[in-house]
C-alpha cells in the first residue's frame, strides 16, 4: 500500500524524488520552467510552493505527485493542476492504484471539485494512467509553449468529483 508523505519527512525521500525529477524532467517541464534556477533550486521551489507528496513503498520513494495552480479561495478549493512522476519499476497497475487513492484523498480531504493535468501529446504513459483514473481529455492547446526550442502542443485532461 503506497504512502503519500511530506518530502521532508526523511532526507532520503527528498533525494530520491529529486533523482526522479532530474531523470524525467524533459517529460514534465517546458523551456520556461526553471527560469534560470539550478535543477535543485527549481525542485526545492516545487516542493515548498505546491501541495507536494512523495510516494513511498517499502521505505523508498518510488514517485511524487504535486498539485498547483489552485482555483478557489481561503475557505474552499475548487480545482488544481496535477503533476505526477513515477520510477519505471512501478509503472502499470501500481501507478493506476496510486492515482485512484490520491484522487480520492484530494476530493475527500480538500474538497476539490475538479483536478486537471497538462500532458505533452506524445506522453502516452501518462495519458493512459490519467484515463484509467477517470480523467477525460478536455482540450488540445496548440503551440501552447516551447520545449527544446520548438513549439509544443499540450493536452488538457480532467476529472470532476461527483
Amino acid at each position: 500500500m503506497p504512502k503519500f508523505l511530506n518530502p521532508f519527512e526523511k532526507p532520503a525521500y527528498f533525494e530520491q524524488a529529486l533523482f526522479l525529477y532530474t531523470k524525467f524532467s524533459k517529460f514534465l517541464e517546458d523551456d520556461y520552467a526553471s527560469n534560470g534556477l539550478s535543477c535543485y533550486d527549481y525542485f526545492l521551489n516545487l516542493v515548498t510552493k505546491t501541495m507536494f507528496f512523495i510516494i513511498v513503498e517499502d521505505d523508498e520513494a518510488v514517485g511524487f505527485v504535486y498539485l498547483d495552480n489552485f482555483i478557489g479561495d481561503s475557505e474552499r478549493l475548487h480545482s488544481a493542476e496535477l503533476t505526477t512522476c513515477f520510477d519505471r519499476r512501478v509503472w502499470g497497475d501500481y501507478t493506476k492504484a496510486c492515482a485512484k487513492i490520491f484522487l480520492n484523498h484530494c476530493f475527500e480531504k480538500y474538497g476539490f471539485k475538479k483536478i486537471k493535468a497538462l500532458v505533452y501529446p506524445e506522453n502516452f504513459r501518462v495519458k493512459t494512467l490519467l484515463k484509467s483514473a477517470g480523467f477525460e481529455k478536455e482540450a488540445l492547446l496548440k503551440a501552447e509553449t516551447l520545449r527544446g526550442g520548438k513549439l509544443q502542443d499540450i493536452e488538457v485532461y480532467s476529472v470532476i468529483s461527483i
